[in-house]
């Protein structure tokens, strides 16, 4: 589940971390980087918990309304297709679900305020309207609710991008890819595989777990020549004058472009270009596209970027 775009980010910001701290730990920096990529794993569990609250707290509310002084028929009979859908009953059910918030529990009861005004949102919606009004009752229609429901009110929430982001300074970047996954995790579950049907796995193979350890290692290994080589084509620029940021994005860049032959030169340099256009300032995407470009050609000339 956690990209490579992800892993190439939470990288930076720990050497970003580590180097203003003058530090050089590289066991600490490790422990730091995989923490942080955990607590991103974290963030997906926490969003998929919200899809059961809504719904518990909908069911909550249908049971106090029976208990009322004088209950109408609606409160004594109400309509429970919400509270009984069936893609949250299995996502409920679900063994890894239930497995991974026993070890690492994840609450929103802080956020009742916000669950509730969630769940008025969707309730006076089209969406639920015609969810209502939808005579068939099956797993993918109730599926299909969910996914507008994410899509509409949750995906992109700034309310629900406040609270996250109160929650844990790690899920400040995360947000909008773990809530892609969220969406993918929905469209994924099958009513036949019941409860023992996989989620999205921490790292999609052992591969990209390896990328995010070796390219923190590489780039802290190869401070002193990944800097000579950019100090080289940066003209004008003493080393003291390019933004802290831009060295070290260039820095990881190059170690990616020299430790990692499986992965095309055009992928590695749009990569850490993006991530300067969000992490830096607004001229160094340009600026750094341009020395690592003069970068390449000399590694191609001296036969140094073997890529396959």
């Amino acid at each position: 589940m956690i990209n490579r775009v992800l892993i190439r980010i939470r990288v930076i910001q720990v050497l970003y971390s580590t180097y203003i701290n003058e530090s050089g730990d590289l066991k600490k920096a490790e422990t730091e980087l995989m923490f942080s990529l955990q607590k991103s794993y974290d963030l997906y569990y926490y969003l998929l918990a919200l899809l059961i609250e809504i719904t518990d707290t909908h069911t909550r509310r249908l049971e106090a309304r029976k208990g009322k002084l004088l209950p109408t028929d609606e409160d004594i009979n109400p309509n429970t297709k919400l509270s009984d859908n069936l893609f949250i009953k299995q996502l409920k059910d679900n063994t890894q679900y239930n497995k991974y918030i026993a070890d690492r529990p994840q609450s929103w009861e802080d956020h009742e305020n916000y669950v509730r005004s969630l769940l008025e949102k969707i309730l006076n919606s089209d969406i639920y309207t015609e969810y209502l009004e939808n005579e068939v009752s099956d797993f993918d229609t109730d599926r299909e609710f969910w996914r507008k429901v994410f899509k509409t009110f949750i995906y992109c929430d700034e309310e629900l991008d406040d609270i996250l982001e109160d929650d844990s300074l790690f899920w400040n970047d995360d947000i909008e890819i773990v809530q892609s996954f969220v969406i993918k995790t929905i469209k994924k579950l099958d009513a036949e595989k019941g409860s023992n049907q996989a989620l999205l796995p921490m790292f999609k193979d052992e591969e990209d777990r390896q990328f995010a350890i070796k390219l923190l290692r590489e780039t802290m290994f190869n401070v002193k020549m990944a800097r000579e080589l950019i100090n080289k084509y940066a003209k004008n620029w003493e080393s003291e004058r390019i933004a802290f940021m831009d060295m070290i994005i260039m820095q990881t860049a190059v170690s990616e472009l020299l430790a990692f032959p499986s992965v095309p030169i055009n992928v590695t340099m749009n990569e850490y270009i993006n991530i300067a256009k969000s992490y830096s300032t607004h001229k160094s995407s340009s600026f750094i596209n341009g020395i690592l470009d003069s970068v390449v050609t000399e590694l191609k000339s001296e036969n140094k970027l073997l890529k396959k």
